[in-house]
């Protein structure tokens, strides 16, 4: 179980900080190469994906954190689980609401369910 449980944060807190610490430095770029996503150069429109790119950085140290910090474990089971699966809901609520995105954005949506469920067995594990 050990092993899941370091496996699972690790994947996870990396991927989130790379990327939102992709997202974050460049938004335009990383929007187009990894979603197929064309963003403007609007002032407010990049200060909000920059805010929520912070997010999943910070999100992902913490997460990190727990594979080194036993303590911390736990946490970074809760707020894995959080950032994930909170995702994957906004994304099937979009679907249902705006229709289908393109296929990128529908495997993103596949990885965040998965982690999201593996996070969440983690917690129910520990």
């Amino acid at each position: 179980m050990e092993i899941f449980n370091t496996v699972t944060l690790s994947i996870s807190g990396l991927l989130l900080l790379l990327v939102g610490t992709m997202r974050l430095t460049n938004p335009i770029k990383t929007f187009a190469k990894n979603s197929g996503i064309t963003l403007q150069r609007d002032v407010n429109l990049l200060n909000e994906v920059r805010g929520v790119s912070s997010v999943q950085l910070f999100g992902g140290a913490l997460i990190l954190l727990g594979t080194i910090i036993p303590r911390l474990t736990f946490a970074s089971f809760v707020v894995a689980s959080l950032i994930f699966l909170g995702f994957a809901v906004g994304r099937s609520v979009s679907i249902t609401i705006d229709g289908k995105p393109n296929k990128q954005i529908i495997q993103g949506l596949v990885f965040e369910m998965v982690l999201g469920v593996a996070n969440v067995y983690g917690i129910v594990s520990s």
